[in-house]
């Protein structure tokens, strides 16, 4: 995917926010899938996540300040990332299932920017432990510090781990 260059025009501040959570999303991905299969669950560094745990933890970021955020939607458990302190990712889960469901969540996001307003106040719910809900582009711009810094950390691991090198 090619970067979301500033000199390309857009519809509006909600299509700019887009083409970047757009564009950092698929770069998780790629870093992900260029990864051999015995690298994806192991750590190199010292805190001790994973290449997966990373995934699955933007996804769940993506559903906490979107869904049950702005939307203000029971999704279950909205720390479904976590297993007490750390991120966590069972046996089961395979890169596949969870690159998917990163995927499915950035196009959940993108329906929901793109049928609201930037301006629209999330819905008053417990994400926002007590506090008047932030509008949409304040939730967008989080999200967006999120990836472009998972993405950064990822793109260290992925090199020390002997993947491709680079955006």
């Amino acid at each position: 995917m090619e970067f979301p260059s500033p000199t390309v025009p857009a519809a509006g501040r909600a299509e700019v926010f887009l083409r970047y959570l757009d564009y950092f999303r698929e770069n998780v991905v790629a870093k992900l899938s260029a990864l051999p299969a015995d690298e994806v669950r192991r750590s190199i560094l010292p805190s001790g996540w994973t290449p997966l745990e990373l995934v699955k933890h933007l996804r769940y970021v993506e559903l906490r300040w979107i869904e049950w955020g702005f939307q203000g939607r029971d999704v279950g458990d909205p720390w479904g990332d976590r297993r007490g302190d750390r991120w966590y990712v069972a046996p089961e889960e395979s890169r596949e299932d969870l690159l998917a469901a990163l995927r499915a969540q950035g196009a959940h996001t993108r329906a929901v920017v793109e049928r609201s307003e930037l301006g629209a106040h999330g819905a008053p719910s417990e994400r926002w432990e007590g506090a008047e809900p932030p509008p949409l582009e304040r939730v967008l711009f989080h999200l967006l510090q999120e990836y472009a810094r998972h993405l950064g950390h990822l793109d260290i691991v992925t090199e020390l781990a002997g993947g491709p090198v680079g955006e």
